[in-house]
């Protein structure tokens, strides 16, 4: 078993953060998907709650490990994103979002999980193995995914403005692509959408403080000297 994958990121600037707010689509919605499948084996519905989607005990500790992960790029002042790849309930890599710091459009931590698992695996396909990701990937991710022959992708949040799960488009549905990945969403939804929106909070109340900061700066240099002691 690999080590959980520990990625070299800078600490990005808010304005950076903003701008990956705009992409990842922090603010989650409710949205369906024929391709996604809430429903998972030995699953158990919230007593207190069973109009909430049936999870088992195996998804919500590998998506808990996903979401320690996230941890590890809010760290690193990135968005907070994590992914865990599994073969049965071995854990072969994790990995966090990181573009900012490694200069990367690519750096989503699917990909690092993926580049991870295949390299641990010295195969660059992946048969058999699950993906755990706190946000429902992107459209490059799922190209991805389907090229590893991920069997099973379940993800947290889901993404309104890039999600390729169902939120935006449904690139796992298409009856034309010669693999079919299974799809389950909305694993520890509230909890993986939280993370997003307290992040991006902070970043803005950051930038904001900055800015003020620097208007402040400014009129006080503008300002005379005192002549007298008040």
């Amino acid at each position: 078993m690999s080590e959980p994958i520990v990625c070299a990121a800078a600490v990005g600037s808010p304005a950076q953060a903003e701008d990956g707010e705009k992409a990842v689509g922090a603010s989650v919605g409710a949205v369906s998907s024929p391709s996604v499948d809430h429903t998972t084996a030995a699953a158990v519905a919230p007593a207190e709650n069973p109009e909430l989607p049936v999870v088992s005990e195996r998804d919500l500790r590998f998506m808990a490990l996903a979401q320690a992960a996230a941890e590890e790029g809010r760290a690193a002042g990135e968005v907070p994103v994590g992914a865990v790849l599994v073969r049965g309930d071995e854990v072969i890599a994790t990995g966090f979002n990181h573009p900012i710091g490694a200069h990367d459009p690519s750096a989503h931590a699917e990909m690092v999980a993926l580049r991870a698992a295949a390299q641990s695996l010295e195969n660059y396909r992946l048969p058999g193995c699950e993906l755990y990701v706190t946000l429902e990937p992107c459209l490059m991710c799922a190209g991805a995914i389907m090229h590893a022959r991920i069997s099973r992708v379940v993800f947290g949040a889901r993404d309104p403005k890039t999600g390729a799960c169902g939120s935006v488009v449904d690139a796992f549905a298409n009856p034309q692509l010669n693999h079919h990945t299974t799809v389950s969403g909305g694993v520890l939804e509230a909890e993986c959408s939280a993370a997003l929106r307290s992040f991006f909070a902070e970043r803005r109340l950051a930038s904001r403080e900055a800015r003020a900061a620097a208007r402040g700066e400014a009129a006080e240099g503008n300002e005379p000297a005192p002549t007298t002691r008040l």
